[in-house]
């Protein structure tokens, strides 16, 4: 098992006022599978991605990865699991406008301390894994959104991460743009990676292994996928 979400509650507080923004989340993601997290805007996925990506922190409940207690965790261990074992990909791309694809790729082996000849070579054959061989030194004003997009899947792969969580990745790509992404999803699963897919359009969802769909803060719905139709 590598996420273990027991009793998850996140609270926002501001002055007198509080949000619940998750009301109990309880649920496992198995090491290697294809998970989509399925929801409108507002229903609590993006929170729930903050917290499995150890960007943020329940207000109640246990998180386990890979066995261990999240909230043990000092803030080094946890910026080495963020650096190192999660690879993160959203939908405004989070790329540096004014370096090179390369430069964008290399940027989690810098925090890791990474010599820069190594730095070079693994940003390359990452671009190179997404098809970006040939663009490694242009600037992502110089390429598509799709093309942005998969620089932003060759930086979450550098550091070689056994968890990839995308948050809305496709929500700012035309549709040939959204298939070529999806399509390297499954290439990623494949290789026995574990993809937590957060996202609002079901026919993006529909390429999960399994859909967990939540609402108002709570899972009403968890569907095991086959071939694209709930099972």
């Amino acid at each position: 098992m590598i996420i273990e979400l027991d009793g998850i509650r996140k609270t926002y507080r501001s002055g007198a006022l509080e949000f619940e923004a998750l009301c109990g989340i309880d649920t496992a993601i198995h090491e290697g599978e294809y998970v989509a997290v399925v929801g409108p805007s507002g229903s609590g996925k993006s929170t729930l991605m903050n917290i499995v990506g150890c960007l943020d922190n329940p207000t109640k409940g246990t998180y386990r990865l890979a066995g261990e207690d999240v909230s043990e965790m000092t803030e080094s261990q946890l910026a080495d699991v963020r650096n190192r074992r999660i690879g993160f990909v959203f939908q405004q791309f989070n790329l540096l406008s004014s370096v090179s694809a390369w430069r964008n790729v290399e940027l989690p082996l810098i925090y890791a301390g990474v010599h820069r000849h190594e730095r070079l070579e693994r940003a390359i054959r990452a671009l190179e894994r997404v098809g970006l061989g040939d663009r490694v030194d242009n600037r992502p004003g110089e390429l598509s959104g799709g093309q942005q997009q998969r620089v932003a899947f060759a930086r979450a792969l550098v550091t070689e991460p056994a968890m990839i969580l995308a948050d809305e990745p496709t929500g700012n790509l035309d549709s040939r743009s959204t298939a070529d992404v999806l399509d390297l999803l499954d290439e990623l699963h494949a290789t026995g990676r574990t993809i937590v897919l957060i996202t609002h359009e079901h026919d993006v969802a529909a390429r999960a292994e399994r859909n967990l769909v939540i609402s108002d803060g709570q899972i009403v719905s968890d569907t095991p996928i086959h071939q694209g139709v709930p099972a």
